[in-house]
């Protein structure tokens, strides 16, 4: 067997095995594109007449947002502009529980309750990260073929490049005839697309592995010359007691955080869930994007910040390594290219799932035409 021919049973058998998942979780893909766009589109309830008035505290919102679930754990408590409700987010991972209610921030009045694992987006990122099973499983099947999926990619690849260079002008238009018959039309669809979007898919593809598995994380983020701790790390507090026992300092915080980085677009408070642990604050510096997000830690007691051994950290801080990590989701779903960066992750994924389907009926007109002789 020749080089090329192993390249294509490999080719051949990685495709019929995870071609399923590949076009479920590329048509999810390009679905979850444009989600922040059209969700806006129908969020007004998240916008309040502004007061020249105190807004709620981290605890007084809380408080209130515990009458709606006062069996579920507070995650964090997301504050925003003059003009922006704030919103209490409660998660809990078994049984899993995901909602958030909406406060005016003035007056603490429940705006609305949105229930994250309902409705189409909830919908589509359960098909995209488990294909609707069951979590450990669904990830795992996923996780796995998105690997495969890299290899074929480049297998695929190899195979598209043509044993004689005149033939590359076959391989990169298509030169159909009115006598070109659909077989002829489907293997160009195949190559022709494949070609022109692989190294974009490919690029999908092990930015979507490297959250799946934290060992490539950690495998990139050291080749790459990181040397902080490529995971999420909350640090413990300095002090062990309170100065004061008639005040919660965390409900200072906001304010002296907004007075600090008044062109900050949101603030997401994240409670202590010990006495040791410090408060953490993500603090969000552009819309639609994550990497530039500061992460801060203060000390629950004293209100000293604390730096953490991390890569979420203050983003001024962070290195080449350290900002390649926290790139990877902007990267996956394109936004950070701005809108026409989630246009090519549109385009990308819909046409990588058009692959599953022309390969598969490559295969099945070869196997056909082999019966019929």
């Amino acid at each position: 067997m020749t080089f090329k021919k192993f390249v294509f049973q490999l080719h051949k058998i990685l495709g019929l095995a995870t071609g399923i998942v590949v076009f479920i979780v590329a048509i999810t893909g390009c679905c979850w594109a444009f989600r922040e766009e059209i969700e806006s589109l129908y969020d007004d309830y998240k916008k309040v007449k502004p007061h020249n008035a105190p807004i709620l505290t981290p605890t007084e919102a809380r408080d209130i947002a515990e009458t709606v679930f006062p069996n579920n754990t507070v995650h964090g408590t997301v504050f925003k502009k003059a003009d922006d409700a704030i919103e209490v987010i409660f998660y809990d991972a078994q049984p899993e529980f995901y909602q958030s209610v909406f406060l005016n921030p003035y007056t603490g009045k429940v705006i609305q309750v949105d229930d994250h694992l309902s409705g189409f987006f909830a919908f589509i990122l359960k098909g995209h990260m488990r294909l609707w099973l069951p979590k450990d499983i669904g990830e795992q099947v996923v996780g796995v073929s998105i690997l495969l999926f890299i290899f074929i990619i480049i297998s695929g690849f190899i195979l598209w490049i043509p044993k004689k260079r005149k033939n590359i002008k076959q391989r990169i238009q298509f030169d159909w005839k009115k006598t070109t018959r659909w077989k002829r039309k489907n293997f160009d669809l195949h190559t022709v697309i494949g070609f022109y979007i692989c190294s974009f898919a490919l690029v999908l593809a092990f930015t979507g592995s490297m959250m799946s598995y934290n060992w490539l994380k950690y495998v990139v983020y050291k080749s790459t010359g990181g040397d902080k701790e490529a995971r999420f790390i909350i640090p413990q507090n300095n002090s062990d007691t309170p100065l004061d026992n008639k005040t919660i300092p965390m409900d200072y915080l906001i304010v002296k955080l907004h007075k600090e980085n008044p062109e900050a677009k949101a603030f997401e408070l994240h409670y202590p869930k010990t006495e040791e642990e410090s408060i953490y604050i993500e603090v969000t510096n552009s819309d639609g994007l994550y990497y530039d997000a500061d992460f801060r830690f203060f000390d629950q007691h004293t209100l000293e910040e604390i730096e953490t051994p991390s890569i979420y950290g203050k983003y001024k801080n962070a290195k080449v390594a350290d900002k390649i990590q926290r790139m990877n989701y902007d990267i996956h779903i394109g936004a950070i290219g701005g809108i026409v960066g989630k246009i090519i992750a549109f385009i990308i994924s819909f046409l990588t799932a058009s692959l599953p389907i022309t390969g598969i009926l490559l295969w099945y007109g070869r196997h056909y035409k082999k019966k019929r002789v």
